[in-house]
């Protein structure tokens, strides 16, 4: 992403990675808790050499399969395990397959809460090959507790009805797209797959609840006047677990825009069949509402669906017939065209 002065403050990053990466999916059947590696394969794509998965698993990301040691001898050099579960935890049945990929000479980089240096197995089989154990979900020291000081710059958070349905994805076609105008622009990640991607960031799930706002406010410093700062969205204002670290954010990042993130045909939150997902009206009226508190000028720049399970005529009528309803641009940033630059300029105006 494009370098800019706020890239001088104190901003988290992470020391450089082995590379390239095996894609790890463990034994996942549902793709929305696979996001590391459809994230890592769809935005740094030269830095994924294969997949690998567990027994059981049913999700794929199209790359193709091979074993850790079919992998170092294509060059991998560690294994990133691609999946975000709930609760991040790493299960008994990946140890086999992680033992494996340290057997055959590849570093282990997870962005899971659990830490792998506290999974004996892992330890001990590190040792012993001389191997690395890379935890990218930590949270970084000396977090200050949000002031809600106004500050210089530009911000846009991306918010979403639900988790794993394109905020990151939103948040990084933005970015691109404000640099291709020759905006100053930086993407700044709040969760483990945008800091692989990114290479900088901080996980806002892995820090203290007193200091998640203060953490916002780090990721988005003052900033030259026309500079934005374009923040990844975690969770969801409605979500029965996670709307504590989505709020942190909303109110942290002080954001001028906000641009809502929804996939269509989804009726419930996921792992939460029981909680109906909130509709884009209702999560546009929360996010103001709440957002005011620390924005007075808060503003919906539009909507971003996720429109990957429609073939391209379906797509369009879709963001077509939901921007005359909404009264605002609705696009699919991965398919681009009139309806995303329309977004873009809405993002920017």
């Amino acid at each position: 992403m494009g370098q800019s002065m706020s890239q001088l403050s104190v901003m988290p990053v992470v020391s450089p990675l082995p590379q390239p990466f095996l894609l790890f999916l463990g034994d996942t059947t549902e793709a929305s808790y696979a996001k590391t590696a459809f994230g890592l394969r769809d935005w740094a794509p030269e830095r994924c050499v294969a997949e690998y998965a567990s027994e059981g698993a049913t999700i794929t990301t199209g790359l193709r399969f091979l074993t850790p040691a079919q992998a170092v001898a294509e060059g991998a050099r560690a294994l990133v395990i691609g999946v975000a579960n709930s609760g991040g935890f790493i299960p008994d049945a990946w140890i086999p397959a992680l033992l494996e990929a340290l057997h055959a000479g590849l570093d282990l980089i997870s962005g899971m809460h659990t830490r792998l240096a506290d999974v004996p197995p892992l330890e001990a089989a590190a040792a012993r090959h001389g191997r690395r154990l890379i935890d990218i979900r930590q949270s970084p020291p000396d977090i200050p507790v949000a002031t809600g000081r106004k500050r210089s710059g530009k911000r846009l958070l991306t918010v979403g009805t639900d988790c794993a349905l394109g905020k990151k994805y939103t948040a990084l076609a933005l970015t691109r797209a404000f640099t291709a105008r020759g905006i100053a622009a930086d993407f700044r990640a709040t969760g483990q797959t945008g800091i692989l991607i990114a290479g900088q960031g901080i996980p806002i799930d892995a820090v203290l609840a007193d200091f998640a706002a203060g953490a916002a406010e780090m990721l988005s410093p003052d900033a030259p006047n026309e500079h934005w700062d374009v923040i990844e969205g975690q969770g969801s204002l409605s979500h029965p677990a996670y709307a504590g670290v989505s709020l942190a954010l909303l109110h942290g990042s002080q954001p001028d825009a906000v641009v809502i993130c929804h996939q269509p045909g989804r009726d419930f939150i996921v792992g939460h069949p029981e909680y109906a997902l909130p509709s884009i009206e209702e999560t546009i009226e929360l996010a103001l509402r709440l957002g005011r508190r620390t924005n007075s000028s808060i503003r919906c720049a539009g909507v971003s669906l996720n429109t990957a399970h429609l073939d391209a005529d379906s797509a369009r009528r879709l963001l077509a017939g939901e921007s005359e309803r909404l009264g605002f641009p609705v696009a699919d940033p991965m398919r681009g065209g009139d309806a995303f630059e329309r977004l873009v300029e809405a993002s920017i105006s």
